[in-house]
């Protein structure tokens, strides 16, 4: 008969040198995936383009704004109190026929700078007119109630982006103020504490500061109604 061997204290206690499994590796693992998914989702709808609204616009709109601004004009040089009102189409045909003029003005002044003599240093090159291009590609405004929402396309490093923007208008000691109401870059809604802190940031910076001047003689700016109401002094 063969005879029993006991088993060895190394063999006995096997086990006791494997350790467990923590419980926050699987965790820890979880929350890894789970930070790159939403990095990767935020990303998505930051570069998902939204559609712009349908806004209408014509010829004949433009030319009834650009003659409501004459009359606020000449109503003011006569030191004559004017209330000016601009409805959601003509204010976007007025925009959108200005827009045109600019970019036509910018593709001339183009050709014109790269045919001009390479030793004449006072004529702008066609990289100084490059430079001074806007990378707005298209603009929309929209006028509901009291608020203003604007519709903005542009282009960052080759890639279309979009921004929407919805607040109220008001002027204050002589400035435009926006009271933003809520914002998103593509499809990603903006929180807004952060949107606040940014438009702040915007409006008091002092290489914006001036481009929110008023004209001295408008008192009062806002929308009312669906219109923008603009009060001269």
């Amino acid at each position: 008969m063969a005879q029993y061997v006991p088993p060895s204290n190394e063999m006995e206690f096997a086990h006791a040198d494997t350790k467990p499994t923590s419980p926050w590796k699987p965790i820890f693992r979880i929350v890894r995936w789970s930070t790159y998914a939403a990095a990767i989702l935020t990303l998505i709808l930051a570069l998902h383009k939204t559609p712009p609204p349908l806004v209408k616009t014509s010829p004949q709109a433009a030319a009834r704004a650009e003659q409501k601004f004459d009359e606020a004009e000449r109503a003011v040089a006569n030191g004559q109190p004017t209330t000016l009102r601009v409805d959601q189409t003509e204010l976007n045909s007025y925009l959108s026929s200005h827009l045109e003029v600019s970019g036509r003005e910018a593709a001339r002044a183009a050709s014109a700078a790269s045919r001009k003599d390479d030793s004449n240093d006072s004529a702008p090159t066609a990289q100084d007119v490059e430079q001074m291009r806007s990378n707005v590609r298209d603009f929309k405004i929209q006028l509901v109630d009291d608020r203003v929402k604007a519709y903005v396309l542009f282009e960052v490093h080759g890639k279309d982006m979009t921004l929407q923007l919805e607040g109220r208008l008001s002027a204050q000691n002589g400035y435009l103020i926006l009271d933003p109401v809520s914002g998103q870059i593509g499809s990603l809604p903006i929180p807004q504490s952060a949107l606040e802190s940014a438009v702040r940031r915007l409006m008091e910076s002092p290489e914006n500061r001036e481009k929110l001047r008023l004209p001295p003689q408008i008192a009062d700016l806002r929308i009312e109604n669906g219109e923008v109401v603009a009060s001269y002094r």
